[in-house]
């Protein structure tokens, strides 16, 4: 299979270029909804295989942790292959990967193989990265941060439907919700190989080299991307905080208010309207009165006291309360996104934006060896204890970081903007 040539014909032409969105878009949706289905019910489902909240808090951290590093390690080397070849053949290695890893998920039977099909799916899977590099191909530099947020909100639009669906399904049996985001897996792969077209034409691809792809070559390149600086700081800390989050939440929400798999569901469906609304129907707007910089500033601001905010509630309506008040914290990936992004030149997008999932992927390993802990410390405290958001206060603590970093950044790229006037 040669996709260069029909890229490049299906490319040729502005209006071809941005009648893809709609593709990448709609894989985006499924590809969301079929992971946010296992979001609700992998902590529970590690913790059939456990003795006590302790031990499903460590193993836990153990399963997400193995994802993260397998993850770190893979997502420069997807990136730098999707230059080489093209994005749409890795996206579909990605599709394959998630297939598999939630089927075999739904056939576990102890924790090892919960560990080991997560160490596959991490090598296999780089998604998100390849999505963000396609609407990069396919987007001028100034229109990138608005297109980043529609992909995004179509994040966020799965991030609705699937923990609501996996927390519905949960409810009826653990496993079936791995079933089912299996089976929309397998619906994307399809999708992809017979309807998704390449936005990589043959001319900006360049040669794949190994060594420059490796995991610690790739954040040194982005760390000297002119532009970048401390922002490769900021997307650190403030992924590391996210992730946190992610790894914290489920196990958190249960200890402290006794949620189950369908309560879960429900306040990630809710993470996902904001997530939509701010950037499908919201980040437009903004950008016509902020620049990027400006809005990542407000958003991380905002981030910042929701994070602390959901340590400190004390009762489960407060945490809905708290995803609605933190619109602006949504727009904050897509605006430092787009600064990265319009950074680097059109040949390395796949590269770039990899190293960028990389990092992240680098944050994740890091989240459950720090958010583990401090769950299993917490774990035999009683429903309602304010000590029970240390995860969350954490979180906080990391997110102002960035934000003190971002700041910094602005100001020292504004001062030598201005001395070279």
């Amino acid at each position: 299979m040669n996709p260069s040539k029909p890229a490049f014909k299906l490319f040729s032409a502005r209006s071809d270029r941005e009648a893809a969105m709609p593709f990448i878009m709609l894989t985006a949706l499924i590809d969301m909804v079929a992971i946010g289905l296992i979001i609700p019910v992998l902590p529970a489902l590690v913790g059939s295989f456990t003795g006590s909240q302790a031990d499903q808090a460590f193993w836990y951290g153990v399963v997400t942790f193995t994802f993260g590093v397998a993850n770190f390690f893979a997502s420069p080397v997807l990136g730098a292959l999707s230059d080489r070849y093209g994005r749409r053949p890795v996206l579909l290695i990605g599709f394959c990967g998630l297939a598999l890893s939630f089927f075999a998920t739904a056939l576990a039977t102890a924790v090892w193989m919960l560990i080991a099909v997560r160490l596959v799916s991490g090598a296999m899977q780089a998604n998100l990265a390849i999505a963000n590099a396609y609407v990069a191909d396919i987007t001028p530099p100034e229109q990138r941060a608005k297109r980043f947020g529609m992909l995004g909100a179509m994040f966020g639009v799965g991030f609705i439907l699937g923990p609501v669906m996996g927390g519905l399904l949960g409810a009826i049996n653990l496993r079936l919700p791995f079933f089912v985001a299996g089976s929309l897996a397998l619906v994307n792969l399809l999708y992809g190989y017979f309807v998704l077209p390449e936005s990589l034409p043959a001319e900006r691809r360049h040669a794949f080299h190994l060594r420059a792809a490796n995991p610690v070559a790739s954040l040194r390149g982005l760390a000297q991307l002119k532009g970048a600086g401390r922002l490769v700081a900021v997307v650190a800390c403030s992924g590391l905080a996210q992730f946190l989050l992610y790894t914290s939440w489920v196990l958190y929400t249960t200890f402290k208010f006794g949620w189950g798999p369908l309560e879960n569901g429900w306040s990630l469906a809710a993470v996902g309207i904001v997530s939509a609304i701010a950037q499908g129907l919201l980040l437009g707007r903004l950008l016509k009165r902020f620049s990027p910089q400006r809005l990542a500033v407000l958003g991380m601001v905002s981030s910042t006291l929701a994070y602390a905010a959901w340590g400190a509630a004390t009762q489960g309506w407060m945490m809905f309360a708290i995803i609605f008040l933190n619109l602006l914290g949504a727009t904050v990936s897509a605006a430092i996104q787009s600064i990265i992004s319009g950074a680097a030149d059109a040949r390395s997008q796949g590269r770039t934006l990899g190293a960028v999932s990389g990092l992240n992927s680098l944050m994740a390993v890091i989240a459950p060896v720090l958010g583990a802990p401090l769950l299993v410390m917490v774990s035999h405290l009683p429903q309602g204890d304010w000590r029970i958001g240390a995860p969350l206060y954490c979180c906080a603590l990391l997110q102002a970081a960035a934000l003190l970093l971002a700041v910094s950044h602005f100001r020292r790229e504004r001062r030598a903007r201005l001395r070279r006037q």
